[in-house]
């Protein structure tokens, strides 16, 4: 057999065993065949009926609690750079009437799994309404999966599928499966609170604010530029993650805790040296400069000790946001601080005094 990828392999066993109804593609099989050639992804979404399995996409709905949301915003950076939200999880997707409809109805072309689609009724009656077997490939595995009777009309309960926020995970492969209601799947994969905390933690949104400056945008050599933000400028951000039919929703919240300056040159100074203002108790950052402080030191700021010539510095001002969250049966922790940067130019002269 010709050597390929992971996802190549996956793909061709997935495609031998679940045919795919496109033009020149494979015959339905009752048992598994190899396939060493290289399949094109299936299209995504086959015709108004197959809306509820067109795409592997999460159901998870997100709603913003509190915190700013209009103006400029982005999206927070971990400043774990290891850490990242779980590749892939399962959800409940369809109830056994909705099945029934989406399988004798039209095309019927949908994903039965995150990288697999079946094309055609007769994969999706054979499987789910006939009782015959699946194959798919799981944690390089080639698996046999039972089939159902009739949709499992009458049951209380909902047919769940797996969900890839990361487009290279495969761990979440096994072909759309039943699960009782009221209860979370006993498998490898299955959504926790912390999945959702996670999963929001990606959803939050922080404001984009310009630190305040003085003197603005252009600074003197060897005199200290303040930066301050004012109270009130920065709020907490919470946003709430909930999955449709179970009872499983984390909220995760991020708080403004620090102001990180870079000069954008080594010729200067942050004060404090380590370039870290943190927030004060009436959540400010900084102090405000007034007339007569020109020379002083700031609390927070720069010192330029070369003029710029006409190339601006790069100041960047970046906000750490603490993240903790809290969930479904009394859970909760803390996840990795997130970041938030924004730059300015700063033109530096060299004059020697100045009034401000």
């Amino acid at each position: 057999m010709t050597t390929h990828s992971r996802r190549t392999v996956r793909w061709g066993a997935a495609l031998g065993a679940a045919a795919m109804l496109w033009p020149g593609g494979v015959a339905h099989a009752d048992a598994p065949t190899e396939d060493t050639t290289t399949p094109s992804t299936p299209p995504a979404s086959g015709n108004a009926n197959d809306q509820e399995v067109s795409a592997a996409v999460s159901r998870i709905r997100v709603t913003q609690k509190s915190g700013p949301t209009g103006g400029k915003q982005g999206s927070l950076s971990s400043t774990d750079v290891s850490w990242e939200p779980p590749p892939c999880w399962y959800e409940p997707v369809m109830t056994p009437e909705q099945l029934k409809k989406f399988s004798e109805t039209g095309v019927a072309l949908g994903h039965v799994s995150p990288h697999t689609s079946w094309g055609g009724q007769k994969l999706w009656t054979d499987h789910y309404r006939d009782g015959k077997d699946a194959y798919n490939y799981e944690d390089d595995s080639l698996i046999t999966r039972k089939g159902y009777d009739d949709y499992n009309l009458g049951k209380d309960g909902y047919f769940w599928r797996g969900v890839a926020r990361d487009p290279d995970s495969f761990d979440c492969e096994r072909v759309m499966f039943w699960q009782d209601a009221g209860k979370i799947p006993d498998i490898p994969n299955a959504p926790t609170p912390e999945t959702l905390a996670d999963y929001a933690y990606d959803k939050v949104k922080v404001p984009d604010t310009k630190v305040e400056l003085k003197p603005q945008a252009k600074s003197t050599v060897n005199l200290p530029t303040w930066a301050w933000l004012d109270k009130g400028t920065f709020q907490d951000v919470k946003v709430r993650a909930e999955l449709p039919n179970t009872d499983l929703w984390a909220e995760t919240t991020a708080k403004p805790v620090a102001l990180h300056l870079e000069p954008g040159t080594d010729n200067a100074e942050t004060f404090p040296a380590s370039g870290d203002c943190q927030i004060n108790d009436d959540g400010s950052i900084g102090t405000p400069y007034t007339k007569g402080r020109a020379e002083t030191t700031p609390p927070c700021g720069v010192r330029y000790l070369h003029a710029t010539n006409g190339t601006p510095y790069r100041l960047s001002a970046s906000i750490t946001w603490q993240i903790s969250w809290e969930g479904s049966g009394g859970t909760g922790g803390d996840l990795p601080d997130g970041t938030f940067e924004t730059t300015q130019d700063m033109n530096v002269q060299e004059i020697q005094s100045i009034n401000r």
